[in-house]
């Protein structure tokens, strides 16, 4: 059989009932700024690893704390949730996705920068928002949080989009339609799917 280099976690501290994994520090050795814009920047790490003592390099991009949205509306006729779309340049195409965004450079609460970012995508005004969960994005090579809110009570008014978001749209579909977006290829982007995962898992927990 391969050895994979699992850790046995029958020796791994524990809490609360619960199994805990090792720390295996990275060493910094060095960081130097290889490139920035206004949204991103991106640096080269020298890094010595403490299982083996081997230096390595290690590139980061840095971004923003984020967030990303749950707009859903409960009607007698169902369950509907706000999507958008637009152009993703770095892929070649047009996708759905929740609306989803960061502040680039400024230090905000989170609530505040997810009624910022409904409204300015999407004109929509939430009586209720609830935090369900903050995640890592892509933490293989990205350094960005995204804070995942449920949007409640949801009243239409005007949008307030960005240059970069001039060719956006808004979209209502019902939730069992967006599902089936999720699984069929329409919606690609796995911070939308990832944020419906935790909202499932939430409100199931609140039921149960």
């Amino acid at each position: 059989m391969f050895a994979l280099g699992l850790v046995d976690c029958g020796r791994c501290p524990r809490g609360n009932g619960e199994e805990r994994l090792s720390d295996q520090e990275i060493k910094t050795i060095s960081s130097r700024e290889v490139y920035r814009n206004k949204w991103t920047r991106v640096r080269e790490d020298v890094i010595e690893r403490a299982s083996t003592g081997e230096r390595g390099i290690y590139g980061v991009v840095d971004k923003s704390p984020a967030c990303i949205i749950v707009p859903l509306e409960s009607t007698p006729e169902g369950e509907f949730i706000y999507l958008v779309s637009q152009f993703r340049y770095t892929v070649g195409a047009r996708y759905m996705e929740l609306p989803q965004g960061s502040w680039e450079g400024v230090n905000v609460d989170p609530e505040e920068l997810a009624r910022g970012e409904l409204r300015e995508e999407t004109g929509l005004v939430a009586a209720r928002m609830t935090l369900l969960a903050t995640q890592q994005i892509g933490y293989g090579v990205l350094n960005q949080q995204q804070s995942i809110f449920l949007a409640e009570g949801l009243t239409q008014g005007e949008h307030d989009r960005d240059a970069e978001e001039s060719d956006l749209e808004v979209h209502r579909v019902r939730v069992a339609e967006f599902e089936a977006m999720l699984l069929d290829g329409r919606i690609v982007d796995n911070c939308s799917a990832a944020a419906w995962g935790i909202y499932r898992l939430w409100r199931e927990r609140r039921t149960s």
